[in-house]
């Protein structure tokens, strides 16, 4: 190890923090996609997400340098993003007989793919607090599995109490995708001439709008059918 003790406990403070501070929007993902499981087979969803999306963290903190040099990398995140929120409403919406495994691994699966969108700042964040140390990283890492893990069991019980926390969650995850867009190196020309208030509060607000408009849209749809059915 190319450091101290003492630093290296400092760096992993803050790898830790940086986990704590980033890691709510993850929690809230895991809770939507696990919202719908049995009691038994959520406990499994949530370890399993939360686990893969360690994994595949650490995966992208290896890539992350180069693939920010790629451009509209976060206009394509943000898009994805926004169709994970809107699955997760449509979900909610049309609850189907599916086999309770497909139900766990088809979470693992949204939690997965919306974690490696969402990890953007936070794998570099991480990069940086490390200097490269990749013990530093993996360790740090690691240890935010059970506080995305506690976080998300928290937020299951709240959206079990108050069902219409499950629209202000994927309202959240549209702000965070409208973040992610708003934040594309390859738009700055764009945006430009725009007060940086409105890029950055405005480009989110309009995502979180649209994942409400479209999930509304896609509720009453789905009424409609039920109703002529």
């Amino acid at each position: 190890m190319d450091v101290d003790t003492g630093t290296f406990l400092v760096q992993l403070l803050k790898i830790m923090w940086i986990n704590i501070l980033l890691s709510g929007d993850n929690a809230v993902v895991i809770a939507l996609a696990c919202r719908g499981l049995t009691a038994d087979n959520r406990k499994w969803g949530i370890i399993l997400g939360a686990g893969v999306a360690i994994l595949l963290r650490i995966l992208f903190t290896a890539v992350v340098t180069e693939l920010m040099q790629l451009p509209f990398l976060k206009i394509i995140g943000g898009v994805l993003l926004l169709w994970i929120a809107v699955q997760l409403l449509i979900e909610n919406a049309d609850e189907k007989d599916i086999k309770e495994s497909s139900n766990i691994w088809g979470a693992v699966r949204v939690i997965a793919v919306a974690d490696l969108v969402m990890s953007l700042d936070n794998v570099v964040a991480i990069a940086a607090a490390a200097h490269g140390n990749w013990l530093l990283i993996i360790i740090g890492l690691g240890i935010s599995i059970p506080l995305i893990v506690f976080g998300a069991q928290l937020v299951i019980l709240m959206l079990e109490k108050w069902p219409w926390l499950v629209w202000a969650g994927a309202a959240l995850l549209g702000w965070v995708a409208g973040e992610l867009i708003a934040d594309e190196h390859a738009l700055t020309a764009t945006f430009a001439n725009l007060p940086s208030a409105l890029v950055h509060f405005g480009m989110p607000a309009l995502g979180a709008a649209l994942v409400v408009i479209v999930g509304l849209i896609l509720k009453n749809r789905h009424q409609t059918r039920e109703v002529a059915s």
